[in-house]
């Protein structure tokens, strides 16, 4: 993308000079005479830097600087000044001027300084960029999840993000707790400060005390410098431990006293540094069955207990799943270069009605197996092999001629499809409140179709999760 630079200077000679160092294709260059112009210019183009003499008649370089950061703070100046003038261009250095060039400059050294300014502009833009999309991402509309369950999770996110309290969530592995972490913390007040993750279940005892409170130069071996320790990293802002049940006692100790006083030593120092952090943690385990074990320390449980929050298991909010395949199956589309944007009502009813013991990480390996494996632009019950062979199987003979083999095959096919229709009424009742008719309606089926399914499996309406005692309204 071209930069668009505008030179200020009273003199002509200047400005052809610096027009002609910088017009080539890297830059959009235009020129102004005075302060006026100058002020009338920058407020209608959105320029991305400024060159600025300093000493000009009407408004002069400071006085067009104070207007040009007040009215357009990420416009970039670099003030150009005669020998005489060094004071004033450092006085613009503390009005915000990102650099100033002494008069006569050779094109190198304009150029040189262009660049850094522009450069510096960029990463700066690209930052921003980043944490807005950072940012959006953990805002609750686009976490996906519109199940009750998940409900009551977005009201606790909402009401512990503004606060400091220290939060415990917990949940199985692979139900998201690192993304309601991220949550918290880019809704938050810290949210523009650093969110910083630890997995304490991948270092050793002395290398997690490094990775948290940092290290000396030759605290230990292979200690060759000074280190900072995660707590520093993350002063002021978030500091996630992940999988928190698996830190040792003799540094659950230390944990403590960082929460405690807000203060640690890093390893192999005596000096205290104090700590400004909102800690988040995280885990699978049950930590009151540890603390009555003796393997997590109970007064650091109560410490790190003040907000609970528990990620449901993707088999609690089954209702979630339809919409969260479809995300993974977008996202791996796109990814694979495969045309693939459907998914069968059958491989959906499997999709459903698995218990996903690995949660939303095994469904979205699903979906990315699916999508190699699907020939055409709809995900089919073939495609999910793996989940199909995880149904419970009937409990055969094993067969001894042709003829039993060929039985066996249809009584399994029989019961496959059985065991698929059956659910497929089950949980078609269940999310529409045992309301037949509504189920009907929402499978496409004429309703006596449906009762005639019903019937063949001796389902009654009183007998689901959500009818019991109850009559179809319909």
């Amino acid at each position: 993308m071209t930069a668009k630079i505008l030179i200020v200077d009273d003199e002509e000679i200047v400005l052809r000079s610096c027009r002609r160092i910088l017009s080539d294709s890297l830059y959009a260059v235009e020129s102004a005479h005075d302060g006026q112009e100058a002020l009338r210019k920058v407020d209608e183009t959105d320029y991305d830097l400024l060159l600025l003499d300093i000493m000009m008649p009407g408004i002069d370089g400071l006085e067009v600087l104070q207007h040009v950061k007040e009215r357009h703070p990420a416009v970039d100046v670099i003030m150009m000044t005669g020998l005489s003038e060094i004071q004033t261009a450092v006085k613009a250095m503390k009005l915000g001027a990102f650099d100033y060039l002494s008069k006569p400059f050779d094109p190198d050294e304009l150029k040189l300084v262009v660049d850094r300014a522009l450069e510096r502009r960029r990463l700066q833009q690209e930052n921003r960029s980043l944490k807005t999309e950072v940012s959006s991402k953990y805002r609750f509309e686009n976490i996906i999840g519109s199940s009750p369950p998940m409900q009551a999770v977005f009201g606790l996110i909402a009401k512990c993000a503004p606060t400091n309290s220290t939060v415990l969530i917990t949940g199985e592995s692979g139900t998201g707790k690192e993304m309601i972490a991220r949550a918290i913390h880019f809704n938050s007040l810290r949210k523009d400060q650093p969110f910083v993750t630890v997995d304490c279940n991948t270092l050793s005892e002395s290398l997690l005390e490094s990775e948290l409170f940092g290290h000396t130069k030759g605290s230990f071996t292979g200690a060759v410098a000074n280190k900072r320790g995660m707590f520093e990293t993350a002063n002021n802002g978030s500091l996630f431990l992940d999988e928190f049940g698996n830190i040792p006692l003799s540094t659950q100790a230390k944990l403590l006293r960082v929460i405690q006083e807000r203060e640690f030593r890093p390893v192999g120092s005596t000096v205290t540094q104090k700590t400004n952090v909102r800690l988040i943690t995280a885990t699978n385990k049950d930590l009151k069955a540890m603390v009555q074990d003796g393997t997590f320390r109970e007064d650091l449980y109560y410490r790190i207990n003040v907000f609970p929050i528990h990620s449901p298991a993707l088999r609690e909010r089954r209702d979630d799943i339809p919409a969260l395949a479809f995300h993974f199956l977008k996202i791996f589309s796109a990814e694979l270069a495969k045309p693939v944007s459907e998914i069968s009502d059958g491989a959906m009813s499997l999709l459903v009605n698995h218990d996903w013991p690995g949660n939303v990480r095994e469904l979205e390996n699903t979906l990315q197996r699916a999508v190699i494996l699907a020939t055409g632009p709809i995900i089919r019950q073939a495609d999910l092999s793996h989940i199909i062979e995880a149904l419970p199987r009937p409990d055969f003979e094993v067969p001894r001629t042709s003829e039993d083999l060929k039985r066996v095959k249809k009584i399994a096919r029989e019961k496959s499809v059985e065991d698929i229709e059956k659910m497929f009424i089950q949980e078609t009742l269940k999310r529409n409140a045992s309301n037949v008719t509504r189920s009907a309606e929402e499978t496409g089926m004429q309703r006596a179709n449906f009762q005639a399914l019903m019937k063949k499996y001796n389902i009654r309406v009183r007998d689901t999760e959500y009818g019991a005692g109850e009559t179809d309204p319909a």
